[in-house]
């Protein structure tokens, strides 16, 4: 079971340091060159830093390196018609409260924002159950099916993804989603050549591998493949969204591990 071969543990972190998270991933985007829809898959590398107090400034750099693939419809024409990759996602240094980035990018206030999995705020989190079984239903209470649903396993990656889950939790989770039917435990080399032990969900439109580090039991990336046709988009069997993070504690909003 993973929940035994998987510790987890949390570095200690004080007020006034900052949880940072390294993220390389590969993420899939769209455009459309007249009425096809072409599918790019392009490489990001990003800096977080979140402090202890929530209502305290955070940190994102955002960083595009220009590699950038058709997965599919035709690249050269989607280029033609205007497509640059600089377009696509926001780059650069943003500062704000909450962790809430793009808010000045729309002319907002940066705000707090209820707690949720993809927002696991102190309040949200204190509301999960700490039983396995208990948790399983709580993930599905949230997420019943109709418009928008994603599931359990998607709705606790969120979660997970943001490396704000502490290690308790995490292995409640963990020991949660082990119980899902399409649910295996795997290994797998993210796309830094680094291996993880593995939470592989075969279900739905893609097959995910959920990456655990084998040192805390923290998020540790994971891996998005293409498993149902689907009309229009990239082929069965490709890889649609990639990536392999780190997490560690700093006491300088801004700097790297280190310094």
């Amino acid at each position: 079971m993973l929940e035994l071969a998987i510790r987890t543990s949390d570095e200690p972190i004080s007020p006034g340091q900052y949880r940072h998270t390294a993220t390389h991933a590969w993420w899939m985007g769209t455009w459309f060159a007249g009425d096809e829809l072409c599918v790019h898959y392009s490489e990001h590398l990003l800096q977080q830093w979140t402090p202890v107090d929530p209502h305290a400034d955070w940190l994102l750099d955002r960083e595009l390196t220009g590699q950038v693939r058709w997965l599919s419809g035709d690249g050269a024409a989607a280029v033609e018609s205007g497509f640059r990759i600089a377009d696509a996602w926001p780059t650069g240094r943003f500062r704000a409260p909450h962790g809430d980035f793009y808010a000045e990018l729309h002319g907002n206030r940066p705000t707090a924002r209820p707690g949720s999995w993809s927002n696991p705020t102190p309040e949200f989190l204190a509301t999960l159950p700490q039983d396995p079984a208990a948790m399983l239903r709580r993930l599905i209470e949230d997420s019943p099916p109709g418009r928008g649903y994603t599931g359990p396993f998607p709705s606790a990656v969120d979660a997970l993804r943001t490396c704000r889950v502490p290690a308790p939790l995490r292995s409640v989770i963990y020991a949660a989603l082990r119980t899902l039917p399409a649910v295996e435990v795997g290994e797998a080399v993210n796309l830094d050549g680094e291996r993880h032990p593995a939470l592989v969900h075969d279900d739905g439109p893609v097959r995910t591998e959920l990456l655990i580090s084998p040192v805390d039991g923290q998020y540790a990336g994971e891996r998005d493949t293409v498993r149902r046709v689907a009309r229009v988009g990239p082929p069965v069997g490709t890889v649609v969204a990639e990536a392999a993070v780190q997490t560690s504690v700093v006491d300088v909003l801004g700097s790297p591990p280190g310094f």
